[in-house]
């Protein structure tokens, strides 16, 4: 079974097209969306996670590349810079997967690192810049 977290590119003349939904029915891979950005008459953008058998892995991925979409590995994950780190907790509710939490009883934020998804959405919103990018 093979797991990754890939950002798709699609050109403009794909948006309409059901590419993800071909890679469940035809190659039984399983997705998840991690973020999209999809609108008519632009290129759209996706960033899955990407899961199934080795063999409809590479199948699926070879397909996906027929259609004329780019695809690059997901290569660069956020990190919490804890001298710059306040403990404010702006950054909590910004997160979509619960990454970030502020604990109850001592007041200080908690980074879950695993959880993240690299949506960069803390990064944005830290008034101290201590949510970081990484590649």
């Amino acid at each position: 079974m093979i797991s990754k977290k890939i950002v798709l590119h699609f050109p403009m003349r794909l948006i309409d097209e059901p590419i993800v939904y071909k890679l469940v029915k035809d190659y039984d891979l399983k997705f998840n969306i991690l973020k999209a950005s999809v609108s008519p008459k632009e290129e759209g953008l996706m960033v899955l996670e990407l899961s199934g058998k080795g063999e409809n892995y590479d199948k699926g991925i070879e397909y996906v590349k027929s259609c004329g979409v780019r695809i690059e590995s997901l290569s660069h994950d956020v990190r919490r810079n804890l001298d710059k780190c306040t403990d404010c907790g702006v950054c909590v509710p910004s997160c979509p997967v619960s990454a970030l939490e502020v604990d109850p009883k001592t007041r200080n934020l908690i980074f879950h690192d695993k959880k993240c998804i690299g949506c960069e959405l803390c990064v944005k919103i830290c008034p101290t810049q201590a949510m970081e990018v990484h590649f």
